[in-house]
């Protein structure tokens, strides 16, 4: 991987310096052919980064997490995380993909043998997409265990029926993974009980049972929202045990909260770049504003916040590589870097002054999008609530 290592605890090392050199580079050249025009362009009008999506695909990147036995490239998830930083710190988006490389991890974990052979290698040459995870619903949110999509056992399948919110690149995924209640709470002797996890076909959903209505957002995110009116699914779409989802589901957000670390990561070494170098090329009152301390400070705070941010994303994904747990850290992780990137973002728009509102310097349209991580997938004050409780020991307060 390169660089030098530190321990995290129980034997686990943690690398310090740059990581997969050779991906990095792979995926900065490739980057290179989606400038900020190409971003700018689909950000007007809302739409899909198809063909970036497709030169990912087509180059293996998408593919890092899933096993060589299922047509992947078998990689850790700092490698995924290397393809996801380099992306953001290029001024691209990875968001339109990031998906598929934590959602297959439930089908790769939790799926019988039958269902990785079916999907993981369509998944992973790209004739598949998984790029949806339904899970949020408008009247609970982060109270996951209290959602109200039921799916009932109906002959040879299940019929689900309920809504969800919130849910991004429906439009855009041939598979989806559904979190929704098999059993009802009042059957089960703890509400994490009776949730179940399916992969759902869309291409024969849509029209069937699911509506998708597109959200617009002031980012350009694919986000939807779905309604299920008596969708039957076949009963081979359940993944794992029944009643079991709920843990499927936790399983898989250690590795979704580490990767998109590494999405702030980038974005917070885009904007201290852009900052930077402005700072020192831009002249005002006869010398460069970056020689003031307002201007420059900012920058500088950010910078260390990014490093800080960084070393524990590092841990955290040192130790879900060793198959440790590592609940506290992927979240703090997650709180860290989105702080970081979100300092950075301030830091890059005041610098900029009024040009920093200009769409062609890419700093308002990434500023829009840096900004969602502290609300998506969970939001800062429910990292901190989870801190208090289960790491400190306080009174649950949610």
């Amino acid at each position: 991987m390169g660089g030098v290592e530190v321990t995290a605890g129980e034997g686990v090392a943690v690398p310090i310096g740059e990581t997969y050199p050779e991906i990095r580079d792979g995926v900065r050249t490739l980057c290179q052919d989606f400038p900020g025009e190409y971003w700018r362009a689909l950000d007007r009008e809302r739409a899909y980064p198809t063909d970036f999506v497709r030169a990912l695909t087509e180059a293996g990147y998408l593919a890092a997490l899933i096993p060589e036995e299922y047509g992947g490239s078998g990689l850790p998830i700092s490698a995924a995380g290397a393809v996801l930083e380099e992306i953001h710190q290029a001024g691209c988006n990875g968001a339109a993909c990031h998906a598929q490389m934590y959602t297959m991890g439930t089908v790769l974990k939790h799926g019988s043998e039958a269902q990785k052979q079916q999907y993981l290698p369509s998944i992973a040459s790209g004739e598949l997409r998984l790029q949806a995870f339904a899970v949020t619903e408008p009247t609970t949110g982060s109270d996951t265990t209290n959602l109200r999509t039921t799916a009932v056992r109906d002959g040879n399948g299940y019929r689900v029926n309920g809504q969800k919110v919130w849910i991004s690149r429906t439009e855009h995924s041939d598979l989806m993974v559904l979190l929704a209640r098999t059993t009802s709470r009042e059957e089960v002797a703890s509400r994490r009980q009776g949730l179940s996890v399916f992969l759902v076909d869309m291409r024969s959903a849509v029209g069937e049972g699911l509506t998708i209505r597109p959200i617009r957002t002031m980012i350009n995110h694919a986000t939807t929202e779905l309604f299920f009116d008596d969708l039957h699914i076949p009963a081979d779409t359940l993944i794992g045990e029944e009643g079991r989802g709920f843990d499927y589901i936790l399983d898989g957000m250690n590795a979704e909260r580490i990767l998109i670390s590494w999405e702030s990561l980038g974005d917070a070494r885009f904007f201290i770049d852009r900052a930077s170098a402005y700072a020192s090329e831009r002249e005002v009152f006869g010398g460069p504003i970056g020689k003031n301390q307002g201007v420059q400070f900012p920058i500088a705070r950010a910078w260390a916040q990014l490093q800080a941010a960084e070393m524990m994303v590092r841990k955290a994904a040192a130790l879900f590589e060793a198959g440790k747990p590592c609940g506290p850290e992927a979240n703090t992780a997650k709180l860290l870097a989105s702080e970081a990137s979100w300092a950075a973002a301030e830091a890059c728009l005041q610098t900029h002054g009024g040009f920093g509102f200009a769409e062609e310097y890419d700093i308002e349209r990434k500023y829009r999008e840096a900004r969602l991580y502290q609300i998506a997938p969970i939001s800062t004050n429910m990292i901190l609530a989870y801190i208090g409780h289960k790491v400190l020991g306080m009174p649950r307060s949610y």
